[in-house]
């Protein structure tokens, strides 16, 4: 069963940058992708960035292209992702996720799920 676990969030200043960590468990040994999504009260949840396996293939959504950066250290099974210049429109609960797809960014191709971290972007 594929487990995960999401930390590094908390409360940062406008414009200021946060790295939030993805550790799984239980990934099989064939290909897979985790991504990482947030979604505010009363939004729909908007998918950021995926990472396959290998880290051959990385995606990210045009809003957050330009300020974000995924990653991933296959070692520790642990995906990170690189949040700069935040803004208040950023707060929000950041979940990662697992998809037995290739790198895509649809919420609906992700099976398992982390419980979240919340992101708070305030003065």
């Amino acid at each position: 069963q594929v487990q995960l676990v999401e930390s590094g969030g908390g409360l940062v200043k406008p414009g200021g940058s946060l790295r939030l960590s993805c550790t799984g468990s239980g990934f099989p040994t064939y290909g897979y992708t985790i991504g990482w999504f947030r979604q505010a009260p009363g939004k729909q949840r908007e998918g950021i960035a995926c990472i396959n396996r290998d880290g051959t293939i990385s995606k990210y959504s045009d809003s957050m292209r330009a300020r974000t950066t995924i990653s991933r250290d296959g070692a520790k099974e642990t995906v990170y992702l690189q949040l700069d210049d935040l803004e208040p429109e950023d707060t929000a609960v950041y979940y990662c996720a697992y998809s037995q797809t290739s790198a895509q960014l649809a919420s609906w191709m992700y099976k398992y799920w982390g419980p979240g971290t919340q992101v708070t972007v305030s003065s």
